[in-house]
């Protein structure tokens, strides 16, 4: 509680300072929230009930003055599950615009490419922790402390972002998710992150603009897979494990416009594997072309439909079947996945159903994730929901997570 205290003394010090000394436009906005989520069938690893149990307060603080904005966004939190609380700066950043370019600074979140739920050229860490255990979508993405630099000449715009500082995805902890680990017997395992170092700067860059009616964008990523790697100190008989991120480049394209009454996209980008351009090491993955194609289409009033295809295929597949260890799992050349998202709203647009599902015909796996959410009031909502897990492997992607089935439910008050 005591930092809770701080945290609501810092942001009101900061609004009357910002307020009476420079005059800003100053607002300040934020919700109380609570997510709750219980296992259906299993309990977890560590025998308890819940997946999730917390609350949490956001404060948002939005001030400008010409040519100066500044945004911060931070939570406080106490979690039930893992016995702790703690303070998050979700955003926190600082705007300077001009005419032709823009600049920002500080803890930014970066939504990159068209795809649903499918990310190839958005090399942004994630948090799939968070959408798995039933937190509201919007925590799913991560913010990274970065330079943003906005360039907007008359044939397209430009975004240059560069990350001196790491961030990995999050994923399920084997505490509370039942998961595939190859490699159970080995205990003694460590964690190798890139160094914040300049030759370990992460540069990213966007160039778009409106062709024809269609959106265009175009890829480039130069850094490290936010995907962790085991990587064993004896391929015959390891003893330790140690978690990398192997370095890697992205190269990619985008396209999104109208065809017949919906919105079609593409979407289509080359993961270079730098580490392991020739397959021959079997623990980094090997360079990949990934791509989709998705359409959206509103079917009757106030009903959305969406639906999408997602391939991934594997370069030097010959290699890397020969350099597989024995015992392994063997993945496919073509990794495919198909999704659907179905939206209806009721009642003024104040009941919203929804559901989302991912499908795998190759591995036959899938995830499933039914919900219902009521907006009570202009400031109260309250969302119930599923996330269901399933297949015929229990190392595939969604089949690894067949007992952890749960139901989740969220609650907001926004002010």
């Amino acid at each position: 509680m005591k930092r809770l205290r701080l945290f609501f003394y810092f942001i009101m010090a900061m609004v009357a300072n910002l307020s009476a000394a420079y005059a800003y436009d100053v607002s300040i906005h934020g919700f109380l929230q609570g997510d709750y989520s219980v296992n259906t069938h299993y309990s977890s690893p560590n025998g308890g009930d819940f997946k999730l149990a917390e609350e949490r307060i956001q404060l948002k603080l939005d001030a400008s003055q010409d040519p100066f904005h500044v945004f911060i966004k931070g939570d406080a939190y106490v979690d039930h599950v893992n016995t702790g609380y703690g303070l998050q700066i979700r955003e926190g950043y600082v705007d300077y615009t001009a005419s032709k370019w823009d600049l920002r600074l500080g803890r930014q979140v970066f939504t990159w490419g068209v795809g649903d739920m499918v990310f190839i050229n958005d090399i942004f860490p994630k948090d799939y922790d968070a959408l798995f255990s039933g937190k509201p979508l919007e925590y799913m993405k991560k913010g990274i402390d970065a330079a943003k630099i906005g360039i907007y000449p008359s044939f397209a715009s430009f975004e240059l972002i560069a990350t001196p500082f790491f961030t990995p995805n999050h994923y399920p902890d084997a505490q509370r998710f039942w998961m595939y680990d190859p490699m159970s017997s080995i205990t003694d395992r460590d964690r190798a992150e890139p160094s914040a170092s300049l030759k370990h700067t992460e540069l990213a860059v966007r160039a778009y603009r409106e062709i024809a009616g269609v959106d265009v964008s175009l890829y480039f990523y130069r850094g490290f897979s936010r995907e962790p790697v085991m990587v064993p100190d004896n391929m015959m008989m390891p003893t330790k494990l140690t978690t990398t991120y192997p370095e890697l480049s992205v190269y990619g394209i985008s396209l999104q416009g109208k065809l017949l009454d919906g919105v079609v996209s593409a979407e289509a980008g080359y993961h270079d594997s730098r580490q392991n351009r020739d397959g021959s090491d079997p623990f980094i993955p090997n360079s990949n072309v990934r791509f989709l194609v998705g359409y959206q289409y509103q079917m009757w009033e106030d009903f959305t439909a969406g639906t999408q295809y997602y391939g991934q295929y594997m370069c030097r597949y010959s290699d890397y079947l020969k350099n597989l260890p024995g015992g392994y799992p063997q993945e496919d050349q073509l990794y495919s996945l198909l999704s659907i998202r179905l939206t209806q709203m009721l009642v003024h647009q104040t009941l919203k159903l929804s559901l989302f599902s991912f499908w795998n015909p190759t591995d036959r796996d899938y995830f499933i994730n039914p919900e219902t959410k009521y907006n009570f009031t202009d400031h109260v909502w309250a969302a119930v929901g599923a996330n269901i897990f399933g297949g015929a492997k229990n190392w595939t992607q969604f089949g690894q997570f067949s007992k952890n089935d749960n139901i989740y439910v969220q609650v907001r008050y926004e002010f």
